[in-house]
């Protein structure tokens, strides 16, 4: 995202709107999607992570400096990965499954309270979003409700280390979920590499723009007496 504004593409009022929606992510969002990673490993049996301090939505106990700067710099990044013991929960793989679903889940929720702002602003201030502030907000709503999207739907790739693949695991035999957590990092690796250079890039597009259309007409409802 910074690089887009140093290549100039983008004007001030849309980088810092967007640079605010990013702070917003990694001091707010991204500690919810590792706190709900968290409380459904407390809730399963996992009762032993409350001492390695992760039932909280404090940032600094999650915030990872350079998965923060990457959002920053790029508008993807991560937190802190929770520490999960699978062996507290009754079924250790549906137990990892069901945790890992719930941090894209987070962002999902969170992306969809932005859209019902954003529609309900549309629908009680239409001339407030006409203003120069008020497309300011504009930006900053869509770029925060994107983003929120873009890391539901990455997080859900069925490759390690993503929570994907956690949901993938409940359905593997243990061998097969032993060599993917033995090669993890290079599976990782790969996959920003095909992102980097393209192969996947379209279809992750493709996949967020369906997830925010399903999204923005959920959220629109409530509204459409008013905006159409």
């Amino acid at each position: 995202m910074l690089f887009q504004l140093f290549r100039g593409e983008l004007t001030w009022q849309s980088a810092v709107a967007e640079i605010l929606a990013v702070l917003v992510i990694i001091f707010l969002i991204l500690p919810l999607h590792e706190w709900a990673h968290a409380q459904t490993a407390f809730v399963l049996g996992d009762k032993d992570i409350k001492q390695r301090g992760r039932l909280s939505l404090n940032p600094l106990s999650h915030i990872d400096l350079v998965g923060a700067l990457f959002m920053l710099f790029t508008g993807f990044g991560w937190a802190k990965p929770v520490p999960i013991n699978p062996n507290r929960f009754k079924n250790p793989k549906v137990g990892m499954a069901i945790c890992a679903i719930m941090g894209p889940v987070a962002n999902l929720v969170a992306a969809f309270v932005g859209l019902l702002i954003y529609y309900l602003l549309w629908a009680v201030a239409a001339s407030f979003m006409y203003s120069g502030f008020g497309v300011f907000v504009g930006i900053f709503l869509s770029f925060y409700i994107q983003v929120n999207v873009n890391l539901a739907v990455f997080n859900l790739l069925p490759i390690p280390p993503l929570d994907g693949s956690k949901i993938l695991f409940a359905f593997l035999p243990d061998k097969a979920v032993e060599f993917c957590y033995r090669y993890q990092m290079i599976f990782f690796v790969a996959l920003f590499v095909l992102i980097s250079f393209g192969p996947l890039s379209g279809g992750l597009s493709y996949l967020s723009g369906a997830v925010l259309k399903g999204l923005s007409w959920l959220a629109k409802l409530p509204f459409t007496a008013f905006i159409g």
